[in-house]
């Protein structure tokens, strides 16, 4: 007598840390696949309607028949604005230049849809302030290159952590998966946890 098939996982995220984060909670996907979505803020979106949106719209592109579909979404805000991931050193050192010694938002948005195209989603949302940054450590984080592809110039699990003075929320979250909202949300799928 054989037991009910393992419900199948999908990650519609091409994030190493995503990939080892979902590995913190015991889950490894059956596949990774990437969604190739329009990223593109709408005018006066809200930081977290837009992480939100996201994750949502990562988890509708990469449908799995037989399974469940994991998206993730993180945005680094300064009040309204959207901080864009760092494409270059200029936008990099704009970013840090802005956040330094000032709080700011990171919101952490979850997906999970099922094989019959249900979507849940849980948003966490973390302040984060970073030390007045000298233009010495700007030059010194920049060079070490962390900030390449990050949403607001900074990786928080890297020497980053060394500039933030306090945050309150979820460090998981800040790294791009928050955790206890991807395990509610998994659970509450019917994906087996411990």
């Amino acid at each position: 007598m054989t037991g009910p098939a393992p419900v199948r996982l999908i990650l519609a995220s091409a994030s190493p840390r995503r990939l080892e984060l979902l590995a913190r909670l015991g889950v490894t996907p059956h596949a990774v696949l990437p969604a190739e979505i329009d990223e593109t803020p709408r005018k006066a979106e809200l930081p977290d309607r837009y992480a939100c949106r996201m994750a949502a719209e990562k988890a509708a592109a990469v449908r799995e028949a037989d399974g469940l579909v994991l998206a993730a979404d993180t945005v680094v805000a300064a009040g309204r604005r959207i901080l864009p991931k760092t494409e270059d050193e200029a936008e990099a050192r704009a970013a840090l230049a802005l956040l330094s010694g000032r709080r700011h938002r990171v919101h952490s948005a979850v997906a999970v849809t099922d094989g019959e195209g249900r979507t849940r989603i849980r948003l966490s949302t973390s302040v984060v302030a970073f030390k007045r940054l000298s233009s010495e450590e700007i030059d010194s984080y920049l060079a070490a290159g962390e900030w390449r592809g990050k949403a607001g110039g900074y990786a928080i699990q890297g020497r980053a952590e060394a500039l933030v003075r306090m945050l309150s929320g979820s460090h998981s979250g800040v790294m791009g998966l928050p955790l206890y909202e991807t395990r509610a949300l998994l659970r509450a799928a019917g994906y087996p946890l411990g």
